[in-house]
């Protein structure tokens, strides 16, 4: 069984962008499950994943605009 990697981001991301991300983040093959905490004043995106991806997520998200950091323990 494949360890399940957990990556959270502080994102600039809003409601009315949530298809847009769906469209980039559904592309990466690894991503088992992702999900965004809007409420919360860091725009959190969570994503679990089948490998270390938050380099890969980092560049595509700010390639379209984004601002994305990973938050670290």
């Amino acid at each position: 069984m494949t360890d399940i990697v957990i990556s959270v981001f502080k994102t600039s991301i809003c409601e009315k962008e949530l298809i847009k991300l769906s469209s980039v983040l559904n592309q990466i093959d690894s991503i088992i499950n992702w999900n965004t905490d809007l409420e919360d004043c860091d725009n959190i995106l969570r994503i679990e994943s089948e490998a270390i991806i938050a380099d890969k997520v980092i560049k595509l998200l700010s390639g379209i605009g984004f601002f994305v950091e990973e938050l670290l323990d």
